[in-house]
């Protein structure tokens, strides 16, 4: 059985054109709308994005404050760093080592990976979806984990084995994670953790890896155009000391500064619908920099695209009716992998 769920136009490789050392960027790339927005980057407002401790979370006497405080952060910020998350560091350090390593391989090396027409599974870039729209400085290398059936032959078993062993340990303990994240989630909303449970247990988990390359006018792109995630889940991992994701909050972009060992969580489009609004999905970007590449990796746990999605029965009531429609997953993925990336326009259209 196949599934596609969307593709993207095939377009320059960013890191072959970084490498020509270009003193001003193609015109394709520049985008004036996006810098005379207001930068908050004082540090005494960036330590203000919450920090939840995941060890406190499963302590039963520390549990009840830090669920408290989960519940504050996904309902005013929908972004969170997650610390003690209980992920083994070698495992976290090994994934690390191999993005960087994927990034570092001959151009036909990596092109042996390229997205392959109407898919969007591979090396490429996403969300293109005409010749004249803008790009991103950015290149991408993005793959379905599971469920199994939406694996593409030619990419995940054909990487060298240690990168295919880093995946597959990597996306099982991050799948795991989310899971404890979106029980605990559910806990602190009073809703019933089977709806959680039913929606996302068998969902799609993916991951996307992002390089950056050094860019001559940074102040003209955009790594990742402002938007919010479709998924119910985004777990963030900083694989560089290069800082570059911004947070919109109250009409301000705020830098996030990552911590040690930490985890940058993040509530998506879906898990906004699901919560009836009670958790809001963020707009985020990614800057770039001039004299250092940037690399992470957005893994994503979304719904069972085999299921429908809406507002949870357990939180709709005459006081707080439905605010989203339902709609089948699969078509919800559809819809939004036909569109540019552009704020949160696509989750405008599931309110009712």
């Amino acid at each position: 059985m196949e599934l596609k769920l969307g593709g993207s136009l095939r377009v320059p490789i960013v890191q072959e054109l970084a490498k020509e050392k270009l003193a001003t960027v193609p015109s394709r790339y520049t985008r004036s709308d996006q810098h005379p927005h207001i930068i908050l980057s004082d540090l005494s407002f960036r330590l203000q994005i919450p920090v939840i401790d995941m060890q406190k979370l499963l302590d039963k006497c520390s549990m009840d404050s830090e669920l408290q405080a989960l519940h504050d952060a996904c309902q005013k910020w929908g972004f969170f760093q997650l610390i003690n998350h209980g992920v083994d560091v070698a495992v976290v350090e090994k994934m690390k080592l191999e993005v960087q390593e994927f990034f570092n391989l001959p151009l036909e090396e990596k092109n042996k990976f390229r997205q392959e027409e109407g898919d969007l599974q591979g090396y490429g870039q996403a969300f293109v979806v005409s010749e004249e729209q803008k790009l991103d400085w950015a290149d991408l290398f993005y793959i379905v984990s599971s469920p199994a059936y939406l694996r593409k032959p030619h990419l995940i078993p054909k990487l060298p084995f240690t990168f295919r062993d880093a995946i597959e340990v990597y996306a099982s303990e991050l799948k795991i994670l989310a899971m404890k994240i979106l029980k605990l989630m559910a806990q602190a909303l009073d809703m019933k953790p089977e709806e959680m449970e039913t929606l996302f247990t068998d969902g799609m988990h993916s991951m996307r890896m992002n390089y950056y390359p050094p860019c001559p006018q940074p102040e003209l792109v955009t790594g990742l155009y402002p938007h919010s995630d479709a998924v119910g889940l985004t777990i963030l991992l900083q694989v560089n000391e290069v800082d570059a994701l911004q947070i919109k909050k109250d009409g301000v972009w705020i830098p996030v500064a990552p911590l040690p060992n930490a985890f940058i969580i993040n509530i998506g489009d879906i898990l906004e619908i699901v919560t009836n609004g009670a958790y809001r999905s963020i707009e985020h970007r990614a800057t770039v920099n001039k004299e250092k590449e940037r690399i992470s990796i957005a893994t994503f746990l979304s719904a069972n695209l085999n299921g429908d999605m809406g507002p949870a029965p357990s939180l709709i009531t005459l006081q707080s009716p439905a605010k989203f429609k339902r709609i089948g997953v699969a078509e919800y993925f559809k819809g939004f992998f036909s569109r540019e990336l552009v704020g949160k326009s696509y989750l405008d259209l599931m309110r009712i």
